[in-house]
């Protein structure tokens, strides 16, 4: 399969590596000159308890691209969709695909571009980071998980299902892509929590006198999807059931405990989010639940835990709060 890998980093550089090394023609694009020189030069490395190996990649910046790609993977951060999308237009090929492997719904963002038949949808949910230039660790697996937008099992997304095997053996199809993208959103409204903090992922989940509040902005999140007549999905331990109306305490708890089980098993101990405020000093992807606010807005949903988290993560990165638990305290006194 030939592929555009647009956005090289953690999570694109992994997949497109294994994809590479497993003969299909893939193209990496990123915005980094040191990363897109270090590939050129030494290929790309992946490191970690997953996978190590050093595989020649064909690498570039944006401005150095040419051709027409048939499948485009899309993995650059929440809040540069857009203008990646402004840039990648021009290579797609007539009647290709680009495919949301992001955080967030920027399915919609990429109709807009490209139009419907021009969407797939996807969640991964995998531990990766970007170590340095041509270098990225690959801590954990997850979910890989494909499917067209109106559900149709189609022979494009069984072939994309097919190349992503090459990445991790579990890779499927779904008929109901929006259940997934909308339970990666609340499970991931519980890891910008875990970011306001110094602790790991698993930790700060585990943290029982902080329970209450992992739920409430889980519960805030599906609570916007299931209004709007989605079925939300569970992946990586995070179970939506656990946490809709009628669900009891022990269904929370033991999801959380399978959440936390999942994330121990992974090299990967912080969070992308936690990384950067705390190593990059860099904007996170909180803006990624601006879609999923407007929606519950629409709905009548105040979502204040929401809210408030999401005011939080931004005052971290203007340098107005510091990372500490005293964040998540000051939550759990607000939900009280």
């Amino acid at each position: 399969m030939k592929l555009l890998v647009f956005g090289a980093g953690a999570v694109g550089g992994c997949i497109g590596a294994h994809l590479a090394r497993a003969g299909h023609g893939v193209t990496l694009v990123d915005r980094e000159a040191a990363h897109v020189a270090a590939m050129q030069n030494r290929g790309l490395e992946i490191c970690g308890p997953v996978a190590s190996f050093r595989t020649w990649v064909r690498a570039c910046l944006p401005e150095q691209l040419d051709g027409g790609f048939p499948v485009i993977l899309l993995c650059v951060k929440s809040q540069d969709t857009k203008t990646a999308l402004e840039d990648l237009g021009a290579f797609l090929a007539p009647g290709g695909f680009v495919v949301s492997m992001q955080n967030g719904l920027n399915e919609a963002l990429i109709v807009e571009a490209v139009g419907e038949e021009g969407t797939v949808g996807a969640i991964v949910d995998f531990g990766a980071d970007y170590l340095e230039p041509g270098v990225i660790r690959h801590g954990g697996r997850g979910a890989v998980v494909v499917g067209e937008l109106d559900g149709d099992m189609s022979q494009r997304v069984q072939a994309l299902r097919s190349a992503l095997l090459a990445f991790d053996e579990d890779a499927r199809i779904t008929d109901n892509i929006f259940g997934f993208l909308w339970s990666k959103c609340a499970c991931g409204a519980m890891h910008f929590l875990t970011a306001l903090t110094n602790d790991s992922i698993a930790d700060a989940l585990a943290n029982r006198q902080h329970r209450d509040i992992y739920v409430a902005i889980a519960r805030e999140v599906l609570a916007v999807a299931c209004a709007g007549g989605i079925r939300p999905e569970a992946f990586n331990g995070f179970d939506p059931r656990a946490f809709l109306p009628g669900s009891s305490e022990q269904d929370a708890e033991r999801s959380l405990a399978d959440m936390v089980a999942f994330r121990r098993r992974s090299a990967r101990t912080h969070s992308g989010i936690w990384r950067d405020l705390a190593l990059h000093k860099r904007q996170t992807e909180v803006v990624m639940l601006d879609q999923v606010l407007a929606t519950g807005e629409a709905q009548g949903q105040a979502m204040p835990l929401t809210r408030r988290m999401k005011a939080m993560i931004h005052e971290i990165e203007y340098g107005q709060r510091s990372l500490a638990r005293s964040n998540a305290d000051e939550l759990a006194l607000a939900l009280s």
